[in-house]
């Protein structure tokens, strides 16, 4: 297991300037000393507002949903590594089974992300997970071993430096999580994969992210490959997050 687990928020495409300021200020309130590391990833629009209000401490760190594949140039929409790192920005989401499903994004595409985030000296957290028809055919291991394995292939050696997130889609936003023994199951599987592909594969922390919140954090939190989260509609209210954070701890 990784040294220190990392609890990352996903706000995806919630959030406005009030509600923000009261999520934050209320986490901040309340998070003391977390004894793991802690993110959140607001919409890009609110970067700059988020920045701002994480200026000065140090407990929580600042992420980004997405990155583009792009340095810079005719790509209008994107956000760049280096404008992400402008603002903070210490990891960045890639790769989300809802980017994947609807902007269409593939294997090489979330590969070549990751590419760039490494390069701006952000650190990618890289998403993996099958459907419900592809875990119902037997087919979880093949699919998320070739999705990190297009990861590997490109980025080699700095492949120690990437967080992992296993996030079956059947349960995201669903309400159905899968149980700790799933999860850790197919966490070992990517735990094995990184070993072949590195000798400093206890280093790459995989964060489970199939609806995880504050009454199932502490026992999937308890399985000995699983490094965190990545947390959904619970990273929306303080007082789940921090419990969150606190099962971590």
């Amino acid at each position: 297991m990784a040294t220190k687990q990392l609890i990352a928020g996903n706000w995806k495409m919630n959030g406005g300037l009030a509600a923000n300021q009261a999520l934050l200020e209320a986490l901040l309130a309340g998070i003391g000393q977390p004894g793991c590391d802690v993110a959140v990833c607001p919409p890009a629009a609110y970067l700059a507002q988020v920045q701002g209000l994480l200026a000065g401490q140090e407990a929580i760190a600042l992420g980004a949903q997405d990155v583009s594949q792009h340095d810079n140039g005719a790509f209008t929409g994107d956000v760049s590594a280096t404008m992400l790192r402008d603002f903070g920005v210490r990891y960045a989401i890639v790769g989300h089974s809802e980017r994947r499903q609807h902007q269409g994004e593939t294997d090489v595409h979330v590969a070549i992300k990751v590419k760039r985030a490494l390069a701006a000296g952000i650190t990618p957290i890289v998403c993996v997970g099958e459907t419900l028809r592809e875990r119902e055919e037997g087919m979880t291991e093949f699919i998320v071993k070739r999705q990190l394995s297009a990861v590997i292939h490109l980025n080699g050696h700095c492949i120690s430096e990437i967080v992992v997130a296993y996030e079956p889609v059947w349960a995201i936003g669903t309400g159905k999580t899968a149980t700790p023994g799933e999860a850790q199951q197919v966490h070992a599987v990517l735990r094995a994969q990184l070993k072949a592909a590195t000798e400093h594969a206890e280093r790459v922390r995989i964060l489970y992210g199939g609806s995880m919140n504050a009454a199932n954090a502490a026992e999937l939190l308890a399985q000995p490959d699983i490094d965190g989260g990545l947390i959904g509609g619970a990273a929306l209210k303080a007082p789940d997050f921090l419990k969150i954070v606190g099962a971590a701890a």
